[in-house]
């Protein structure tokens, strides 16, 4: 997500110059590009005007602070701005209520509602501890009751029954009312969408809202149309008495125009954003963190918070036990090191959030492929345990039968092992002589010498 409008942000705020302030002569070029860069990130015209104005205005004339520069001053500026246009920080939901506290997701079809609902409710069962029921009434796509009940079933929440031939408003009563005999904490309504807003459907959905009283409404809307992502929001929350937004499919958004016209249009915060496919791809939206990664300077909070959910401890307790007493670094270990980094959204999910991203050149960034890893995974999945824990063993014969068995080609299966080879060598070495060592160790191996070539 943004990678289009931090690559020319990116370029346009290294060109601010200025000597001491920030007038209005060196900064009008960098105003266009900032508007031409917004624009075409597909962010709303209303916003990208109003975004620029006030950026102008607490630009010019701003005595540039002593420990920066009249650049760093505008960036910061930028970012304030940026920020403040997404909402000020992350807004939680609000479950403060008798319980069951009501969640109802609206939005159109194809939006990811029903996905929603699942990884919605896996966070809120596992970081909030809450018992949590889902239902559908959506009688006019059976494939979305299915759905759900699947997802329900995958994510360990509950899910109460519906079938196409009852009303949505009979199906949204009788699930609030077992929520409440058996003393769910959540209960969040999943409702049909359509391929656009029409009278039918708003009419529904308003009688399901009065019948329920939900503590959060919530519109979930495809980050990938951009401002009509935002247009759409404001006809359901002129209709509706929205709480929030959840922007979905971030992760195949290269503009990022949704995010920062979404707050601005419709007045309600963006809660969360679907970073991907798997059941656990949803994020709490900060949007002080997203500004950060939308300027090139990372998400490193965002990154430690990944790490301490999707690490698992025990592993790494067995790994840094294994270090301790001097044992060898076996393939299980290196498949187990795949299998958590997978678990973060792979290397390029990781490497986003890192400040400087942005200065990587494309074709570097194009090496980062997760389906390397995946396929590294396989060929280690086709090995026996013996071969796992004694990877010398692994000659002619054997690596063609590991090829056959991971769908792959014997020099894969050669690839893998001279990179695990490299990194054995490493964990010894980190071994003998610690972190330094092994931190000077991998400075050689960047290219450069260092993590971002010419810097």
């Amino acid at each position: 997500m943004f990678e289009n409008l931090t690559e020319r942000l990116s370029r346009t705020l290294k060109n601010v110059s200025g000597r001491g302030r920030l007038t209005d002569d060196n900064i009008k070029d960098t105003l266009r590009e900032v508007r031409m860069a917004l624009l075409e990130a597909d962010v709303a015209l209303p916003v990208v005007r109003e975004f620029v104005k006030r950026v102008k205005e607490r630009a010019v004339g701003t005595e540039v602070s002593k420990s920066l520069t009249p650049g760093q001053e505008f960036i910061k500026i930028v970012q304030s701005e940026l920020e403040s246009v997404m909402g000020e920080g992350n807004e939680a939901l609000d479950l403060s209520c008798q319980p069951p506290a009501v969640i109802l997701m609206a939005g159109l079809q194809g939006a990811g509602k029903t996905t929603s609902v699942g990884k919605l409710g896996k966070l809120l069962k596992e970081r909030d501890k809450k018992k949590v029921l889902v239902v559908s009434a959506d009688v006019y796509r059976p494939a979305a009751i299915k759905q759900l009940e699947t997802l329900a079933t995958d994510v360990g929440v509950d899910f109460f029954p519906s079938s196409v031939e009852q009303k949505p408003l009979t199906i949204v009563k009788a699930a609030l009312e077992h929520g409440k005999t058996k003393f769910y904490d959540v209960v969040i309504v999943d409702t049909a969408g359509r391929l656009h807003v029409d009278e039918e459907m708003m009419g529904e959905i308003k009688d399901i809202h009065q019948a329920l009283n939900p503590v959060e409404t919530l519109f979930v809307v495809d980050a990938m149309t951009g401002q009509d992502a935002a247009n759409t929001a404001k006809a359901f929350n002129d209709a509706l008495p929205l709480t929030g937004v959840i922007l979905t499919k971030v992760d195949g958004d290269a503009r990022g125009g949704a995010a920062l016209s979404v707050r601005h249009i419709t007045g309600k915060p963006i809660k969360f954003l679907g970073v991907g496919e798997k059941t656990d791809a949803l994020e709490p939206f900060h949007p002080d963190r997203v500004a950060s990664r939308i300027l090139g300077m990372g998400d490193v909070l965002s990154l430690i918070e990944d790490l301490e959910r999707n690490v698992d401890k025990k592993e790494a307790e067995k790994l840094a036990k294994k270090f301790k007493d001097k044992k060898g670094f076996d393939l299980e270990d290196f498949r187990s090191q795949l299998q958590q980094m997978k678990n973060m959204g792979g290397m390029m999910g990781m490497l986003d959030k890192l400040p400087g991203m942005s200065q990587l050149p494309g074709d570097m960034k194009d090496k980062v492929d997760d389906k390397i890893f995946m396929q590294m995974e396989a060929i280690i999945n086709s090995m026996t345990k013996g071969e796992r824990a004694r990877p010398e063993l692994i000659k002619g014969s054997r690596k063609k039968r590991i090829a056959a068995g991971s769908g792959t080609q014997v020099q894969d299966v050669n690839r893998l092992l001279k990179q695990f080879t490299q990194m054995q060598k490493m964990m010894k070495k980190m071994q003998k002589g610690g972190m330094k060592n092994m931190m000077r160790q991998m400075k050689g191996m960047m290219p450069g010498g260092g993590m971002f070539p010419g810097r």
